[in-house]
């Protein structure tokens, strides 16, 4: 299981099977579309007292950055909506340990309508600085890319939406999609899929019903163990039948088979069932929550979200079989708005909102948007350690925000976890509450503050020493953001990071300091 670190220089990734289908994708449309170009230029320079994030022997770091990139975007077509932000990092790092290196970020999504009412095609893209282990340092790239990996993800989607009259409504889509991870540090894989589903039309008002059918292949390869290399199979049928008792309150159930093959200590297939409700009150208040059982064990979902004038509250869990690819995919593919100074997850603007812009775009330049860590873990848009084989994942999420005048706060929590199938049940286990604030000072200038603390518990199968491991990390932050003009901003920020370790000589304290500024064309 890859999920130690390992020394490396990322220099980039593989792009020929990222970037090109963007352009395929849109073609048949272009001619009719707007398209808004925005280069853009981003530079920062960082002094640290431990660059190499060492217990036993720190280092001081001056680390300049420069980035020039661009913004693509697509207007005034209600049939072709796409989304592209590419940027292109030099990084020089002044110290003991001088070095230069370049780092590729891309955060791409679109969709489009070829044949109207009938015929649409998804397509996205991304290429990050990626963890490799939860043991590691968590320093980004540009500061110490020990325990950085570059992956790029991309996929496109042709699918067929029809209307059986007041019936039924049809959908069939296909996927191709894939990860490339730098360095081996997870197996690359190349994934097939085909989804199609049959849902009740306008004909069926307090009724409804679904049949869904779906099918997953994944080729892994090039990493160093026999789970990586192993290929995987994903199918499954169910049906659903829901019924809404009020307007504000509905029932529903799902009963279904998995038929999977993938290398696991346990069984990997069997029938499911689960039964749920929803409750929508109010326009602002909505919940949704279900159990019931799976091969694998009793399963849960919740999610909820609720809005005041002054406040946003939001919870979601889940639990799933996933891989790492499919864990980066579906980050990728999100959608996300601001919306007064809140995050919002939509495909469509909610109404008046700044967007859209991709999960990637928001991790990288969410302090640009006027959104707080806080928001990020409520959305859990956090770093993902890299990983092989199939696991079971069991995902908390939960944040309130409040907005009063000028000042803002934030409050989240995150409990994830990943059980290894092919290492019985094997888990790693993060857990962590972020806390933000934010002042306007002036119409130009923000003061903010963070401060969060996360657990990280590795069980024994997953360490390079074969001993369990638990991290407990601090870290505190100071800002102050100023906008200069209108597409001219920068920022101050002073940081803190302890990090408690039951493992020896993996205690380390790190303080640093970060000029930055961003200037729009």
């Amino acid at each position: 299981m890859a999920v130690t670190a390992n020394k490396h220089r990322p220099r980039g990734v593989r792009t020929a099977h990222a970037l090109p289908f963007l352009v395929l994708a849109f073609a048949p449309a272009a001619q009719a579309l707007d398209w808004r170009f925005e280069p853009n230029v981003a530079a920062s320079a960082t002094y640290t007292d431990n660059a190499n994030s060492s217990a036993t022997n720190p280092e001081d770091a001056l680390i300049l950055t420069v980035t020039p990139g661009f913004g693509l975007r697509s207007e005034g077509s209600r049939r072709v909506q796409a989304s592209l932000q590419y940027g292109l990092t030099a990084v020089s790092r002044f110290g003991e340990d001088s070095s230069n290196d370049l780092y590729h970020r891309l955060s791409a999504v679109g969709n489009a309508e070829l044949v109207e009412d009938f015929l649409f095609i998804d397509g996205s893209a991304n290429i990050s600085q990626e963890l490799i282990s939860l043991l590691g340092p968590t320093a980004d790239a540009e500061t110490n890319d020990s325990n950085r990996s570059t992956v790029g993800t991309y996929s496109i989607s042709p699918y067929i939406q029809q209307r059986l009259g007041t019936f039924a409504n049809a959908l069939v889509r296909y996927t191709a999609s894939g990860a490339i991870f730098e360095n081996n540090t997870s197996a690359d894989s190349s994934v097939n899929s085909l989804a199609a589903g049959l849902s009740s039309g306008t004909r069926f008002n307090d009724l409804s019903w679904a049949l869904n059918y779906s099918i997953r292949k994944a080729e892994n390869r090039n990493a160093s163990t026999t789970a990586a290399n192993s290929d995987t199979t994903f199918e499954s049928a169910s049906a659903t039948v829901g019924y809404a008792l009020t307007r504000q309150f509905r029932v529903f159930g799902t009963v279904g088979q998995d038929w999977n093959d993938y290398l696991s200590t346990t069984e990997t297939d069997g029938s499911f069932y689960s039964a749920g409700f929803g409750w929508s009150p109010t326009r602002r208040t909505s919940v949704e929550a279900s159990a019931g059982k799976r091969y694998f064990g009793d399963t849960f979902s919740v999610s909820g979200s609720h809005r005041t004038r002054m406040t946003r509250w939001t919870v979601r869990y889940y639990e799933d079989v996933s891989d790492i690819t499919q864990q980066f995919l579906e980050q990728a593919s999100r959608i996300f708005w601001v919306c007064n100074g809140t995050l919002q997850e939509a495909q469509a603007n909610p109404g008046g909102c700044d967007g859209p812009y991709t999960a990637g775009q928001m991790a990288l330049y969410f302090a640009s948007y006027g959104v707080s860590t806080a928001d990020l873990v409520a959305a859990g848009l956090l770093n993902i350690a890299s990983a092989n084989g199939v696991y079971i994942i069991k995902s908390l999420t939960a944040g309130v925000s409040w907005d009063i005048g000028r000042l803002a706060f934030g409050l989240s929590a995150q409990d994830t976890r990943r059980l290894y199938q092919v290492l019985s049940d094997a888990e790693d286990h993060i857990q962590g509450i972020t806390g933000s604030v934010s002042y306007r000072m002036t119409p130009q200038t923000t003061a903010s503050g963070g401060l969060s603390l996360t657990r990280t518990s590795t069980d024994s199968q997953l360490t390079q020493g074969g001993v369990a491991r638990e991290e407990d990390q601090f870290t505190l932050s100071l800002g102050l953001h100023h906008r200069f003009a209108d597409k001219l901003n920068g920022a101050l920020t002073l940081r803190h990071t302890q990090r408690d370790s039951n493992a020896p000589n993996s205690d380390y304290d790190v303080n640093s300091i970060t000029a930055t500024v961003n200037m729009g064309f």
